[in-house]
């Protein structure tokens, strides 16, 4: 599934979040899709020596050398076998590129900016300096990330030297 494409239609409205949704076990997070280049199937992880231990190690897109995190591992969650549904979705974050492993990515949304209520101090364990908002839509809780604040600075510089 490629996602840069994906853009149109959104007319530059501030109002509407365009958002991908996935699931880390029964819970449900989203991100900008402005930061999605693109989701692919799993696919062999060379392990990295040293790496941090929610890198599970990098992989070779397209020519290039992208590491991939554990997104359960770097919120302390249970270990999960991947398995068909299991998907990396590819990100760009301080000017990085780098790979997530998620358990199943949902679907792409368009939700009021106004549906968005700050977060509580810990959401689903995760520490609240992680989640820009709560969305909430008719059926379910939408836990959405800041991307940018999920890496410390120091873990950045760790991944860029894998």
């Amino acid at each position: 599934m490629h996602l840069v494409g994906s853009r149109t239609g959104d007319r530059g409205d501030s109002s509407i979040r365009q958002l991908v949704t996935f699931s880390l076990g029964e819970e449900e997070f989203a991100i900008d899709i402005l930061k999605v280049q693109e989701i692919i199937r799993m696919v062999a992880i060379t392990k990295v020596p040293k790496a941090p231990s929610f890198v599970e190690g990098v992989i070779n897109l397209r020519g290039k050398v992208i590491p991939v995190v554990d997104l359960r591992k770097r919120f302390g969650m249970a270990d999960h076998n991947h398995d068909k549904d299991t998907r990396i979705m590819v990100v760009e974050i301080c000017a990085m590129i780098i790979g997530f492993v998620v358990d199943a990515v949902s679907e792409v949304l368009r939700i009021p900016q106004d549906t968005i209520e700050p977060p509580p101090p810990v959401v689903a364990g995760i520490e609240s300096e992680y989640i820009s908002g709560v969305g909430k839509l008719s059926d379910r809780l939408l836990i959405l990330l800041d991307l940018d604040r999920l890496l410390s600075g120091d873990e950045v510089s760790q991944l860029s030297a894998c």
